[in-house]
């Protein structure tokens, strides 16, 4: 890696992280969920980075991968647990970061505690030659300690530059070998904690979308969409409200694509046990020593 590739990973990780704790401010009780997102999102582009995925807000017994759509009316109530995922980018080179919100309650303190310590445990031991099996050991190990199951379909994952998951998990439960970690590695490690099943799963749509395929489709104003798509956000993910900045008629020709097989939304991970669940994250590069955390 490059010191121009470096400083660029370093620089989105400090926005993301800037960000993450801009928008944590943001989570209290009666604020628009919609609004809140727009406003952590507005706050990226007028820093100079664009958006590595749309702002995730998982409330609850949600796990992960809900965002708001253009139409959404939901708020912020005393009591909730909210996970809020950041994304950003700088030229493709990636920061992501997320951390855990009870409004004006501390029912789950312990467990949000155990998601930050289950973090820092996976920090303390990540390596060049350290496999990830190892790192999940490490995880589970500590959010047992506090009582509680970690996620195990919920995985940390390898970055490369406009690729958010680029092949590698990052486990929270044991498990034996698995691949190695390599020096100059750009990995997310966010472990998820949970009073439930220790499992996600769903069906719902996130309002989350990503581009599947590029194929012709008998409609020019859908294919213009489709387009659009592919050169601005070059395979990451993105979200239905912000293609009303593309075409006025957005949401018709997404559905349009949608059925056409060409774009694809992420579900809803609820918690099979209907438990609550915490989460804190974390990207890092890989060194031969250890690891620099590029999101603190």
């Amino acid at each position: 890696m490059n010191p121009e590739e470096t400083e660029k990973w370093k620089q989105a990780g400090k926005l993301a992280r800037d960000a993450l704790h801009f928008g944590k401010e943001l989570i209290q009780d009666k604020n628009k969920m919609l609004d809140v997102t727009e406003r952590i999102e507005t706050y990226v582009l007028d820093n100079g980075g664009e958006l590595a995925f749309p702002t995730n807000l998982a409330v609850n017994n949600v796990g992960a991968h809900w965002t708001p759509s253009s139409k959404s009316d939901e708020v912020f109530s005393k009591g909730d647990v909210v996970k809020l995922d950041v994304g950003v980018h700088i030229d493709g080179y990636i920061g992501d970061n997320a951390l855990t919100v009870e409004i004006d309650g501390n029912k789950y303190t312990k467990m949000i505690e155990a998601s930050r310590e289950a973090l820092n445990a996976a920090i303390d031991v990540a390596a060049a030659g350290v496999s990830v099996g190892v790192i999940g050991h490490a995880v589970q190990d500590k959010i047992e300690q506090y009582g509680y199951r970690p996620i195990a379909n919920l995985t940390g994952h390898r970055i490369k530059r406009y690729n958010l998951h680029s092949g590698i998990s990052i486990p929270s439960v044991r498990e034996r070998g698995g691949a190695s970690l390599s020096n100059g590695d750009i990995i997310a490690i966010e472990p998820f904690v949970t009073d439930g099943a220790g499992r996600v799963g769903g069906k719902r749509n996130s309002n989350i979308y990503h581009l599947r395929q590029i194929r012709k489709i008998r409609d020019e104003k859908a294919t213009e969409l489709m387009i659009e798509i592919r050169d601005r956000y070059k395979g990451l993910p993105f979200a239905e409200r912000w293609l009303h900045k593309i075409q006025d008629d957005a949401r018709k020709n997404l559905q349009k694509l949608m059925r056409a097989g060409i774009v694809s939304y992420y579900p809803v991970l609820d918690e099979l046990g209907n438990g609550i669940v915490t989460q804190s994250e974390h990207t890092l590069l890989i060194t031969n020593s250890g690891n620099e955390v590029l999101t603190k």
